[in-house]
């Protein structure tokens, strides 16, 4: 048995009100590096895409190539740009993806959760609109 009546945890002790709490850091934030961009990583399946954007003309760049040319149809080129559509930025932001694993339906889809992830580090106000 434990004796109470001395134990501390007992004691009535007075919470210091001269604290200073840190300021924690806004989570509004962009997350962008010093070369002006965003980076996050997008899953699918085995297929797993690492997304860099940044302001530009609206390219996108997979593995090295050009888009159009890496994804022969048009359906897997129409998912990938959904996330800039909804957004409303299509010819705002240059993509360069690395993908791998996988077939071209996963990349596709790895891609675009790693486009919608790298547009909220970039700019929190978009992930109302792509979590809907």
């Amino acid at each position: 048995m434990i004796n109470t009546e001395n134990s501390e945890l007992t004691e009535n002790k007075e919470i210091p009100q001269n604290i200073e709490v840190e300021n924690a850091p806004e989570e509004n934030m962009p997350k962008i590096d010093s070369l002006g961009r965003a980076y996050a990583t997008g899953k699918r399946k085995s297929s797993i895409a690492r997304v860099w954007i940044k302001l530009g003309s609206g390219k996108i760049i997979v593995n090295g190539i050009e888009c159009e040319k890496y994804f022969k149809r048009e359906t897997h080129r129409i998912i990938i740009s959904q996330p800039l559509e909804i957004v409303a930025r299509k010819e705002t932001y240059d993509i360069t993806c690395s993908v791998v694993g996988g077939g071209h339906t996963g990349q596709a889809g790895a891609m675009v959760h790693g486009i919608a992830k790298a547009l909220i580090l970039f700019d929190s106000e978009n992930r109302a609109v792509l979590k809907t």
